[in-house]
């Protein structure tokens, strides 16, 4: 409990004594919004890496060099925990967006950080509203800024498992022309969800797949993009999960 009771300090003092700090950033957006866009990715940097350090976990990343640095991305990802978004938004090298579920939205000054972070807020529920949001993510990454889905559409209880992706994710990369960057996530679960409300040391592996560019596609293939996404992401996460097996059984 007490590596619970840290983190949940430490992100509730952020966000109250953090809060002249989204004033300054408003201020600065008046002016320079990509001075603001990447003042806001180090800000948030800062305090989800002390998340991560009071968490007790361990990250090992493999594939950063493939993904791309002259053009925004899709990143899709497999959905175990909460600690995903974190994780993975400590490692992007640009401003990076998160589609998040709508009641993300109604989370005082927490919303606030994720607007200025570029977050879109989804509303399953709604399909009209859904097909808006991901026509503002298609903007955003033209105007240079990656978007971040994890394409299951909630987070997945059942271990070592993929719900079925949603294809209409993928229009984000299609209607952008940007490439799709996969990454597997393994064991994000054994900080928290696996034995709430306790968190645990864990080590956790993200891998960066190799990225995906729609038009290299077969026309099959391109039919099923969440298939063939979740395939490659499926085939990462059995390798490195057996690498964590390996890793934990010689200790």
């Amino acid at each position: 409990m007490i590596r619970f009771i840290l983190v949940i300090s430490f992100l509730f003092w952020f966000l109250v004594l953090g809060s002249p700090l989204l004033v300054a950033e408003w201020i600065i957006g008046k002016f320079n919004p990509d001075v603001k866009s990447r003042s806001s990715l180090a800000i948030v940097n800062w305090a989800f890496r002390n998340v991560i350090r009071l968490a007790g976990v361990t990250v090992i990343a493999k594939g950063e060099e493939r993904i791309p640095k002259d053009t925004a991305v899709l990143y899709v990802g497999n959905h175990r925990s909460y600690f995903d978004v974190i994780l993975t938004y400590v490692r992007v090298p640009r401003p990076t967006g998160y589609i998040a579920k709508k009641e993300m939205e109604k989370a005082p000054l927490l919303s606030n950080w994720m607007r200025n972070l570029h977050c879109l807020f989804l509303d399953r529920d709604d399909v009209k509203q859904g097909l808006k949001i991901i026509l503002q993510a298609v903007e955003k990454v033209k105007s240079g800024i990656s978007i971040t889905i994890f394409p299951e559409g909630t987070r997945n209880r059942q271990p070592d498992c993929l719900l079925p992706f949603h294809n209409g994710s993928f229009k984000i990369a299609e209607k952008g022309d940007v490439p799709i960057v996969p990454m597997s996530i393994v064991n994000t679960g054994a900080i928290w969800e696996d034995h709430l409300p306790k968190m645990k040391k864990a080590t956790v592996i993200i891998e960066y797949c190799e990225p995906v560019y729609i038009k290299d596609l077969d026309k099959e293939d391109r039919k099923d993009l969440g298939k063939y996404v979740g395939d490659i992401i499926m085939e990462k996460y059995r390798e490195n999960k057996k690498l964590l097996d390996e890793m934990t059984a010689t200790k």
